[in-house]
């Protein structure tokens, strides 16, 4: 768990620096600039009309919460609780956690907020930050942002094929391509049957125990499918032969994931099933996907059954990812609560979405731009902007800067179609000159005029 240093002991720390010495981001840290931000809001804007098309509603929860709220769900040997988690005490003696992730709060604001009177199933969606303190990689940061959609009380399959649904859209429509998606799929049973699963790959995995890595030794007694989302090479090899969770569903498992299945097929949802994916957390149970993008056609990894068009690409990168937690809810000590959700890193799809060439969102084109000559325009050209705003067109300005011919190379550098220039005389008189950039010919017209001429000559543009 990353902890807290003491405030002497960062005192003493900074003490040691330099004073010359420029502060930088910390490590895994990232400002976004406005080319991300317009990749952001390309994603965000698809992702809130696919949610609120399916009568999702938004929530926000505070970045900080009670650290027990992720202890208890997330199992103590999971990666994020042992490593990964931000944690600090507080002055008043409160054991808090900057959030690693999104479901855990969203359950608690649930009972927290009487939303069991609400009309059920309740369908909830959130983006923001959460914090890992995990190794910086391609895609994936210390502070990194997530898009989630939840779906709190019905225990329905069509709300796992709901979820996944709407993750697929989503990837699909802010420009992934159909054939390169591809919703990896599996079922791991509910707590009926699920400890006979456990204990025959326990029994398993003994028999391979000198092989297996440090971290995995560990985790075959605490929790032997956490082996199975091992990345190492030896442990990934291992697997090949493991039994698979599905073959000891219970009947009533076996029945809802063959159902998901189903919708998936009426929705023409590409996907596979992959009989050893999990998931990293303990609250998971039953339905458990991820949505991975694939550039080439590969032969089909160990444990996966095809069943999608796609059938021998090999997963590349995961962009999404979720299931059912019909259990959480009782881990954190309230009552029942089937339900199920996904998220997706948006960081992570930023960058595949540079990488493939996919624009983000267009800003406004600036069409008008306004330019002064000396104080008085100065002052007039600080009241006109707002009067082309209320007008609705879009403007720009450089009101910083007083010379022509920089204020000329401006527009022209942003494609404005129009220049209008306000002198002395104009400010005095109120006029103001209007040159068409393109044909360099201009005209003299009067300021309460300005927004009807400008409106009819871009008509024409």
């Amino acid at each position: 768990m990353a902890g807290s240093e003491s405030w002497h002991t960062i005192k003493a720390n900074m003490a040691k620096k330099s004073k010359r010495e420029m502060i930088h981001s910390p490590k895994g840290m990232h400002d976004m600039l406005h080319e991300d931000i317009g990749y952001l809001e390309r994603i965000l804007e698809n992702a809130h009309d696919i949610a609120e098309f399916y009568g999702f509603t938004p929530i926000k929860t505070p970045h900080l919460e009670a650290a027990e709220l992720f202890l208890r769900p997330l199992g103590e040997t999971s990666d994020v609780v042992e490593k990964e988690m931000y944690t600090l005490r507080t002055k008043g003696g409160d054991f808090l956690a900057l959030r690693p992730e999104g479901t855990a709060p969203i359950v608690r604001a649930y009972f927290e907020n009487g939303m069991g009177s609400f009309p059920q199933p309740v369908k909830l969606y959130y983006e923001g930050s959460f914090f890992r303190h995990e190794k910086p990689q391609r895609g994936r940061f210390r502070e990194f942002r997530q898009f989630g959609a939840e779906v709190l009380g019905g225990d329905d399959a069509v709300l796992d094929a709901l979820i996944i649904k709407i993750a697929y859209l989503i990837l699909r429509e802010i420009g992934f391509s159909a054939k390169n998606l591809l919703v990896r799929i599996n079922s791991i049973g509910d707590k009926e049957c699920r400890p006979i699963y456990k204990k025959e790959l326990t029994n398993y995995y003994r028999k391979k125990f000198n092989y297996l890595c440090k971290d995995c030794k560990r985790r075959l007694k605490d929790n032997p499918m956490r082996i199975l989302d091992c990345k190492e090479p030896e442990c990934v090899e291992i697997k090949a032969q493991a039994p698979q969770m599905i073959e000891h569903l219970c009947e009533t498992c076996k029945a809802h994931f063959k159902s998901v299945l189903e919708f998936l097929d009426e929705g023409q949802i590409p996907y596979l099933l992959d009989n050893y994916l999990v998931r990293g957390f303990d609250y998971y149970g039953r339905t458990v996907f991820e949505i991975f993008l694939e550039d080439d056609l590969q032969k089909n990894d160990g444990g996966a059954e095809s069943t999608g068009p796609d059938e021998n690409k090999t997963p590349k990168i995961a962009l999404a990812g979720g299931g059912r937690y019909d259990e959480l809810a009782v881990i954190l000590g309230a009552k029942n609560l089937p339900a199920v959700g996904m998220s997706m890193g948006l960081e992570r799809i930023i960058h595949e979405m540079k990488r493939l060439q996919i624009t983000p969102r267009t800003r406004t084109e600036i069409k008008v731009f306004l330019i002064h000559i000396g104080p008085a325009a100065k002052k007039r050209s600080f009241t006109l902007m707002e009067e082309l705003r209320a007008a609705g067109i879009s403007a720009g300005e450089s009101i910083s800067r007083d010379n022509l011919k920089t204020q000329l190379n401006v527009a022209a550098k942003i494609g404005a179609k129009l220049a209008l220039i306000l002198g002395q005389k104009e400010a005095m008189d109120g006029t103001i000159l209007v040159r068409d950039m393109v044909e360099s010919a201009q005209e003299t017209v009067l300021q309460s005029k300005l927004i009807e001429k400008i409106k009819a000559k871009l008509k024409k543009k």
